[in-house]
């Protein structure tokens, strides 16, 4: 027999996206919130990380609204010297567990089914359990929120993408912190940060250099993390210089190098144009240990990997005997359909600003709460590309530009997301009237028209 519980949201992912949602909403309405995962945990691919990843971003722009990640503080030595701490996966899985226990399930307004699976069938809202078998089906009495539109491929819970030979060694990055054996050379595939996170972590557990094989089909443009930090003169001069980038460039190619010329983009090849632009941050210490990796193949994604050698989209290299493959190669980033957040079946969230995808969740959660009309919510939370090239970049910037405007208009969601901690561009009211923040909102102003308009051409969208 079919157990029936009663909720006022179901949402579908205890992911960042998930539980930044739930909490927000929980924080300004009064209602039941049922979480399903289908891990033991909230946090999502957190869970399944590898050991050594480390937060790519400062953690006060990382997590729920309610509670901060981490203590802000500055990192006083070492490489990233001024720059804000960066939470560990132990402190990030703890964080959410804390949210979870202590906040959420504290206020016995929330429930969490935990190793379940959600399906729809017949306009009935089941959840399966994967440990017991047990069906439940949730009457809900509000909305149904998909926190899994955009979830993340990882190479721990996904393939490696491509024929591999009996007897060749293929491990997910995950795997390298538990070697039995050091290898005689480590083949990397994969170009964006779960790649760099390995390589920098073996170069710094002794590996040298001319042990790596990278293949990298496309190159990657990084963002420099001194630039994204926690304040508003930082986040007002990065926006101007994306602005002004944009601005004068005669292309997509082009805004990435006047970004780059300006301190704001970084590429670990001077000598080659990337193609790939989700742009997670990177430090330039960082970048000085990827650049010491020689042995770099650009011959395209890998078909198959036999015995003795590679094939490659567009040719082949020999592989050496003892060679360990690190399969890094999960796109990450989820590419789907841009459709409105707030459909007539379900709330699918997806990004809004540029970037920042726990804040991005939280409004929507504070949206959800305080706005009764999906039209107007829809107005003011319109939907945002994840970036994969500098076109859609340029397409991420334009719509989060756009959609800044839109809700930071609204007096009662500026409030809020003045006060956010996960909102990188805001602006206490205490320091509003601060003579640095007006002038760097001045420069602002001067090129973001310009900027915007030429944004849209570069990405190719209608600006009107």
């Amino acid at each position: 027999m079919v157990r029936l519980i009663d909720t006022d949201y179901l949402v579908v992912g205890a992911g960042a996206m998930g539980m930044a949602f739930t909490d927000a909403l929980i924080d300004h309405a009064d209602v039941h919130v049922t979480l399903v995962d289908r891990r033991h945990a909230a946090g999502g691919h957190w869970n399944d990380a590898y050991p050594f990843v480390q937060l790519h971003q400062a953690s006060l722009f990382y997590g729920v609204a309610s509670r901060q990640l981490g203590t802000g503080a500055i990192q006083l030595d070492g490489p990233e010297a001024g720059l804000q701490v960066r939470a560990r996966l132990a402190e990030i899985q703890a964080y959410y567990d804390d949210i979870l226990h202590r906040h959420f399930l504290g206020t016995g307004r929330v429930r969490f089914l935990a190793n379940c699976c959600y399906r729809e069938t017949d306009g009935r809202h089941l959840v399966s359990s994967l440990v017991s078998g047990e069906t439940i089906e949730v009457r809900v009495r509000r909305r149904i929120v998909d926190a899994t539109y955009l979830s993340p491929t990882i190479p721990a819970t996904t393939p490696a993408p491509f024929d591999v030979a009996d007897g060749v060694r293929v491990v997910p990055i995950n795997e390298i912190t538990r070697l039995a054996d050091a290898p005689k050379r480590f083949v990397f595939v994969g170009s964006g940060k779960t790649a760099t996170d390995g390589i920098i972590w073996l170069l710094g557990n002794g590996v040298p250099p001319d042990r790596f094989i990278w293949i990298r089909p496309r190159d990657p443009w990084m963002l420099n993390r001194e630039v994204v930090q926690p304040g508003a003169v930082t986040a007002l001069d990065l926006a101007s210089g994306v602005m002004a980038s944009a601005a004068e460039a005669s292309s997509a190619d082009d805004m990435f190098l006047r970004l780059e010329a300006a301190g704001i983009m970084l590429r670990i090849d001077r000598n080659v144009t990337p193609t790939m632009a989700k742009t997670p941050t990177m430090a330039k210490w960082e970048l000085d240990l990827l650049r010491t990796v020689d042995r770099v193949v650009r011959l395209g994604p890998i078909k198959k990997i036999d015995r003795h050698e590679i094939a490659l989209d567009r040719g082949m290299i020999a592989l050496p005997a003892g060679t360990l493959i690190v399969h890094c190669a999960a796109s990450g980033l989820t590419y789907k359909p841009l459709v409105p957040i707030w459909g007539p079946d379900r709330i699918r969230l997806q990004g809004i600003r540029a970037g920042f995808p726990c804040f991005c969740a939280a409004l929507a959660g504070f949206v959800e709460a305080t706005y009764d009309d999906d039209r107007e919510r829809n107005r003011v939370c319109p939907p945002n590309v994840f970036p994969d090239n500098p076109r859609s970049w340029a397409e991420m910037q334009w719509r989060g530009a756009l959609a800044t405007r839109l809700y930071g208009a609204e007096p009662a969601i500026a409030a809020w997301a003045n006060q956010c901690a996960l909102n990188p561009a805001r602006i206490d009211p205490s320091s509003a009237s601060d003579p640095a923040i007006a002038a760097a909102a001045a420069r602002l102003a001067a090129v973001a028209g310009r900027g915007l308009a030429r944004l849209a051409e570069l990405a190719s969208v209608t600006s009107g």
